[in-house]
């Protein structure tokens, strides 16, 4: 039998006659209807959270307008934030997917194609919360029927005109971005939940460990919580996570579809890039990139027509990533693809600041180095997504620390797909090797082998959501 959800808020209420949400409301979608579960009392922080998420809009109202004098909010799409719809509901099914950022959202665009050729009668809302998603969304083409939106601020008013225009069939949230208002306001309307590609950071865990109670409340709420790895599994577990609704399904970014080319830009570039010895340094960190371009100084003595494109993870950091460049090299030697500068004979170092171009620049390099991840000073990095690189044929370098994909990491170093470095001197070496066809082919073929092996996520994924729509709308007596 289908359920309906009701929590219990935290004014105290358990039934349906909770003054929080009207009952029209609860029971607006057809799988709704049915027994009711009932979450147990809400813990006092969360309790606490509710209450005063009622008192935040002022403050997300000043926070916004800030942000958006600084760029990294969109004034013309801030209404979306508040819940106002962009644009009229679509007729039929619709299935709600929810990613915080960039890395997220681009892991459902592949499921999302799956999806949308699989069931031609649904249609599909995509949230995030950054800017730079939506940039990196705007570039792509996404698949038919699917369509972004910002996700509403987590506070009741805007949260529940969110839900009363689009009225989502089931919420799926991407990896773990667990904002209390949206799970209790979803769940409270009986909208089924799932949670998939969850992994958990030593970051967040130990600040989760503290609250471990009201972070199994909260994850309780889903229906299915598909984690990347046994680690991850027991590390959830260690933070209240309940056992029985969690699988491991594997990582699900291994099944990415590569990001989007720009054919036209490419051919118009090529006759400066791909005539020369190249690597690409992508999503990098600003206090790596001292390490990257010092890896290029000791290359170019072995190479001297090498050119490095470094992609910074921030494009707001571009200013720093200029900067660390010209400790080793003169200003005539460093182009900025935000200032339209051109890649002559003597560009050594191009810095490719600009969204929604990593496409681009894979697939015009023989040799990537997976930012994020070599040793610094401070706090240890966590790593890239290696599968985009692998998925467009093109050699993988990374540092020791990858703490946020360590599983596909380490898949990767089994099957030969991937060669760590530790330091300038040995990025360097492996840069020049890889040049090298013959060298670097082996590493491409096994990380192209592993990731065809990798589709068994996507397929989890897949049939999760398929059998969660398919269970029927039954009227209860």
């Amino acid at each position: 039998m289908v359920e309906r959800f009701v929590h219990i808020e935290d004014v105290g209420s358990s039934n349906l006659s909770s003054p929080t949400i009207p009952l029209r409301n609860r029971l607006a979608n057809p799988r709704a209807i049915g027994s009711i579960a009932i979450m147990p009392r809400p813990p006092t922080l969360i309790r606490a959270y509710l209450a005063l998420s009622r008192l935040a809009p002022p403050l997300w109202a000043l926070a916004l307008r800030l942000r958006a004098a600084k760029g990294k909010e969109d004034p013309a799409r801030l209404p979306e934030k508040w819940g106002h719809p962009a644009r009229a509901r679509p007729e039929g099914e619709l299935v709600w997917l929810h990613g915080v950022s960039v890395g997220e959202t681009a892991v459902l665009l592949t499921l999302l194609a799956r999806l949308s050729e699989a069931r031609p009668q649904t249609h599909f809302l995509l949230t995030s919360v950054t800017r730079a998603a939506a940039d990196a969304l705007a570039a792509r083409q996404l698949p038919a029927r699917v369509f972004h939106h910002y996700a509403p601020l987590d506070c009741p008013r805007p949260l529940r005109r969110f839900l009363d225009h689009w009225r989502p069939d089931l919420f799926v949230l991407s990896e773990m971005d667990l904002w209390p208002r949206m799970l209790v306001e979803t769940r409270a309307r009986g909208i089924p939940m799932l949670m998939l590609n969850a992994h958990v950071t030593a970051r967040r865990l130990r600040r989760r460990r503290r609250f471990a109670r009201a972070n199994g409340w909260l994850m309780d709420h889903f229906a299915q919580i598909h984690v990347q790895d046994t680690r991850s599994r027991d590390l959830f577990l260690e933070i209240g996570a309940p056992a029985a609704k969690m699988q491991v399904t594997g990582l699900l970014k291994g099944a990415s579809e590569p990001p989007p080319d720009r054919p036209e830009e490419r051919a118009r570039l090529a006759p400066a890039i791909t005539t020369r010895p190249r690597w690409l340094a992508a999503s990098t960190k600003a206090i790596e990139e001292p390490q990257l371009f010092e890896a290029h100084k000791q290359a170019l003595a072995g190479s001297p027509e090498m050119l490095l494109i470094i992609a910074p993870r921030q494009m707001a950091a571009a200013d720093q990533t200029e900067a660390a460049a010209r400790v080793h090299f003169p200003a005539h030697r460093i182009a900025r693809r935000s200032r339209k500068d051109p890649i002559t004979p003597e560009t050594s170092v191009y810095i490719a600041d600009t969204l929604g171009e990593m496409g681009l620049w894979l697939r015009m390099v023989p040799v990537a180095y997976t930012g994020n991840s070599l040793p610094v000073q401070g706090p240890k990095l966590t790593g890239k997504n290696p599968f985009e690189a692998a998925a467009l044929g093109v050699m993988i370098l990374h540092g020791p620390d990858v703490g946020n994909f360590r599983e596909a990491y380490a898949q990767l170093a089994a099957a030969g797909g991937g060669l760590e470095v530790q330091d300038a001197a040995t990025l360097a070496q492996a840069v020049l090797q890889a040049q090298n066809p013959t060298w670097r082919a082996p590493y491409i073929t096994a990380a192209s082998n592993l990731q065809e092996a990798m589709m068994q996520p996507l397929e989890k994924a897949f049939a999760a959501i398929s059998a969660e729509l398919d269970k029927p709308a039954t009227n209860s007596a």
